[in-house]
């Protein structure tokens, strides 16, 4: 049984200065709610600010508020139904996205600047409670920012929309027919006091570019075990893949039925599929800290910082994020290679590090002064954070074993892949 996805929607900033709320834009789908009950949410997010019981969901009488935050911006979506929330929230960001993707910035002044825009967005992203097309490359082939092509859509439906593939056009063609893809995972780990690994999994997307010509249609093969297992052919490094999560364009039965990844591709950038695996990793940037405090008077700090990756391999970019004492003032600096900086306003230090070849160890004092006598032992000991990202590797072996590209008027193509590692939520616990 279906539900309707909403019924009203409402976009709302929040006034740092005043601690205040405005409605800056509502769109009624139904009607069968009244536009006056945004103002309960206002009360009911205060209360629940205050009490620091922040919830996603919140009910005035049968009036349900679902809501996301973006920058100062609240999304809201009311509704009074059974509605299914994982949709509603699904499509409140991705109206962020389209919004991004028009305004560059969501924020109050790009509402306020696009009004029309928006509020034409909203009839064609949604219509009576139901999302339509929320495609921002198809939606800017007939909403333009300057709005010069809206009468031309009220009168003449685009062929995309009413298209089987109705996230590519028509006549699309291209001097040099390619495909980019990109395979990124980001890893997660939490590493204790005593350096066991507590949690640790993969997350995984393909991301590609196209440019070719025609309505070609793609065929992606993965070094999947589930292939390997349906073809008898288990040779080699395979991967386990879960939470797998797919654009639109891919034909789900056929991946289904044989795991193959068959699609036509959206023009431009887009992300073709998403996946997890849940595995135990060893943290590729191994960290060894030792924090010393002298009676309140200063405290040195050493962190020692090891590639656990091949040698071939190098990572990008590095920012090891240090907590320190809230008081500590007057800071002094030593490292093996790259630079560090303290950032009082976040009470860390930033170890930034342009290029960490594997296998390497680097290391880096820093010495604070501490003015006041408080008791350091109440603030708690935040982890030890670190950023990167490493290029041609991934962590968990998947490969584009071959991209199969064919079209009826059958050109050559093209096809480049790129791996990268990077570091996700990436927390290293101390001791001291």
């Amino acid at each position: 049984m279906s539900f309707p996805l909403q019924t009203g929607k409402s976009i709302i900033t929040d006034d740092p200065i005043k601690r205040g709320v405005k409605v800056l834009i509502c769109r009624n789908y139904k009607g069968d709610v009244d536009m006056s009950e945004i103002d309960h949410f206002f009360t009911l997010l205060m209360q629940q600010e205050e009490e620091g019981l922040l919830c996603p969901v919140m009910s005035h009488g049968n009036v349900h508020f679902l809501w996301i935050k973006h920058s100062n911006l609240y999304l809201v979506a009311t509704t009074n139904k059974n509605s299914n929330a994982s949709l509603v929230y699904s499509f409140l960001y991705k109206l962020v996205e389209v919004f991004t993707e028009y305004f560059k910035e969501l924020e109050e002044e790009s509402i306020q600047d696009n009004f029309v825009v928006v509020y034409e967005l909203l009839d064609e992203l949604m219509d009576f409670g139901f999302p339509q097309t929320t495609d921002s490359k198809i939606l800017q082939e007939y909403i333009t920012q300057q709005g010069n092509k809206l009468e031309v859509a009220k009168t003449k439906v685009p062929t995309t929309v009413t298209n089987a593939v109705s996230w590519r056009s028509e006549g699309i063609r291209y001097k040099k027919n390619e495909v980019f893809i990109d395979v990124i995972e980001s890893i997660n780990v939490l590493v204790n006091a005593n350096g066991s690994v507590m949690s640790s999994d993969i997350v995984g997307s393909i991301k590609l570019k196209t440019m070719l010509s025609g309505m070609p249609e793609l065929r992606l093969g993965l070094n999947d075990r589930m292939l390997f297992a349906l073809t008898g052919r288990d040779k080699g490094k395979t991967v386990t893949m879960e939470d797998v999560k797919f654009h639109q364009c891919v034909r789900l039965s056929r991946f289904e039925s044989d795991r193959t990844i068959s699609f036509i591709p959206p023009d431009g950038e887009s992300e073709l599929m998403s996946y997890r695996i849940n595995t135990h990793v060893k943290p590729l940037i191994w960290i060894e800290s030792v924090i010393e405090k002298f009676s309140h008077s200063r405290v040195e700090i050493m962190v020692k910082a090891k590639g656990q990756f091949k040698k071939q391999s190098v990572a990008n970019n590095v920012e090891i994020r240090v907590p320190v004492p809230s008081d500590a003032d007057s800071p002094k600096f030593k490292t093996s290679t790259g630079h560090a900086k303290y950032v009082p306003e976040k009470n860390l230090v930033v170890w930034s590090i342009k290029s960490f070849p594997g296998g390497k160890e680097l290391l880096m004092r820093a010495h604070f002064c501490l003015p006041s006598v408080e008791n350091h032992e109440t603030e708690g000991r935040p982890p030890i954070t670190v950023k990167f990202e490493i290029p041609y590797f991934t962590v968990s072996g998947i490969q584009v074993r071959y991209m199969k590209i064919i079209e009826k008027s059958g050109y050559q193509a093209l096809p480049w892949v790129r791996y990268i590692t990077q570091s996700g939520d990436y927390q290293l616990r101390t001791n001291t």
